[in-house]
């Protein structure tokens, strides 16, 4: 696109240079920018980017979008601007064509529930046949091509780049985890959401929002930020068991569809039976009654199906063929997942890291467990600390409990440890500076019959580490070969 063209889209601008120049791409990342890019320098928590202006000239890069001038050797363009993010976001929507119009946009928001939710609508889609993708906690999927990434909410240009990647693989939907860092630091900007989803709002993330209010308030930016235009087709799926519904409801002017279990909704779940293979209800709907068979295990996860099930009906989707889609729907990677089913004991993994998520677990597994109840849950470091006490005394529900760090970063492991033991209410807990070693401890001791459930990662493959290094670490593949060095079977497979 010519550069002329391009800038058109910003109004207060300075331009040092000429912008008679074609523009390929437009990228944050100084070690992408090459000739035919627009490199946006920023300035972010701990790194200002704007030092890197002469190495992206020195590749080759021609065009800078910078806050300030800087003193640059070679044939470049500055273009100086307030904002350098946000018009990064102008840019590249104007760049690629405003690609999340081009399908059905799908957001999901809440302390818990979004990678299960968001995956579930991206195997409803798959199972009939139409081309999806997937952005969020557990990485980049387009229908079964998989990437990992490092957010759950990439900033605005990357997050742009994978929605127009989408669009060129012929994507009918795409459905993203909405995250309240992603919403608050406007990495969304420029995302045209369908349809915006709520499943719950739990004490989480208070380190970085400082109350519950500003969570709340920042999760409420996706409902907000649907816009006024009600000539567009654009609907709002809501938990009517989460207090916080009846506001969500009230700043988009959407219609909104309401699903539950245990306070009327449009939508709910009657009649329903679990095991550890799955649930079955009755699925009540303004349609009718249907009956589902979900694989997925626990109370929370009946929740889950029905808000992707109504997201995607919402959207013109047969909900006759939803229904029967959902029962033979792939497991969501790392949540309440069972591993390995032939071991005698019940070896399961799950994301659940806050007090909430972790009661909810245990609730789901409970009612299964023949015999003893293990947990292993962490505490982030770096994180909010307030919440590891309710954390602890929730594990407690277990019969033996194993606390570890959980990505402990620049935090000692001990002070993370013994901060979710000041809640417990039992004494029939450990401690582990190691996590590893924490997850090689819970499997040896149990005995068949038993249940051990690896808390707070899913299959997050790694630990953060002192200085912010991230090291290869599989809690499903160290609990796996625990295991089967004690019980016998495998191989672990990567």
């Amino acid at each position: 696109m010519d550069a002329n063209l391009l800038f058109e889209k910003i109004r207060v601008k300075q331009v040092v240079g000429t912008l008679e120049r074609d523009v390929t791409d437009i990228t944050t990342d100084s070690r992408t920018a090459q000739q035919g890019s627009v490199f946006v320098a920023s300035k972010g928590y701990t790194v200002d980017s704007h030092k890197f202006c002469q190495d992206v000239v020195n590749q080759g890069c021609q065009i800078v979008v910078v806050s300030q001038a800087q003193e640059l050797d070679g044939n470049v363009t500055q273009i100086i601007v307030p904002d350098t993010l946000r018009v990064a976001s102008l840019l590249a929507n104007k760049l690629f064509n405003y690609p999340s119009k081009q399908l059905v946009t799908y957001g999901v928001t809440g302390t818990n529930g979004k990678t299960s939710i968001a995956t579930m609508i991206h195997h409803i889609y798959r199972k009939l046949g139409k081309g999806s993708a997937y952005l969020g906690t557990n990485g980049f999927q387009i229908n079964e091509e998989k990437s990992k990434g490092s957010n759950t909410t990439p900033e605005t240009v990357a997050l742009t780049k994978k929605i127009n990647e989408a669009v060129e693989k012929k994507a009918e939907a795409m459905t993203l985890e909405v995250s309240s860092h992603g919403l608050s630091l406007g990495r969304l900007s420029g995302v045209n959401f369908d349809v915006a989803i709520f499943s719950n709002l739990t004490q989480d993330h208070l380190d970085f929002h400082g109350t519950m209010e500003a969570y709340g308030h920042a999760k409420s930016l996706l409902f907000s930020q649907l816009g006024q235009d009600l000539s567009q087709e654009k609907f709002v799926v809501l938990n009517q068991d989460d207090g916080f519904s009846e506001y969500l409801a009230s700043v988009s002017p959407f219609e909104a569809f309401t699903y539950g279990i245990n306070n009327k909704a449009q939508f709910m779940a009657e009649d329903i039976n679990e095991s550890l293979q799955g649930a079955t209800f009755n699925f009540v709907t303004p349609e009718g009654n249907f009956y589902v068979k979900s694989p997925y295990v626990g109370l929370f996860n009946v929740s889950n199906i029905m808000a992707a099930m109504i997201a995607a009906w919402s959207k013109g989707v047969n909900l006759s063929e939803i229904v029967k889609a959902v029962e033979n729907l792939e497991p969501v990677e790392g949540r309440l997942e069972v591993l390995d089913e032939t071991l005698p004991i019940d070896l399961i993994i799950d994301y659940a890291h806050t007090a909430d998520g972790m009661d909810k677990l245990i609730d789901a597994v409970q009612p299964f467990t023949s015999q003893k109840l293990i947990f292993l849950c962490g505490l982030a470091g770096e994180r909010d600390m307030s919440k590891a006490p309710e954390m602890g005394r929730i594990a407690c529900r277990a019969d033996y409990v194993v606390f570890t760090p959980d990505n402990p970063a620049n935090d000692e492991p001990k002070v993370l440890t013994q901060a979710l033991a000041q809640g417990a209410t039992h004494q029939n807990y450990i401690e582990f500076d190691d996590r590893a070693e924490g997850i090689r401890h819970a499997i040896d001791i149990a005995e068949p019959g038993d249940t051990v459930v690896l808390a707070s990662k899913g299959r997050e493959p790694y630990q953060i580490m002192p200085g912010h290094v991230k090291v290869p670490h599989r809690d499903d593949l160290i609990g796996l070969e625990a295991a089967y060095k004690k019980f016998g079977g495998g191989p672990v497979e990567d």
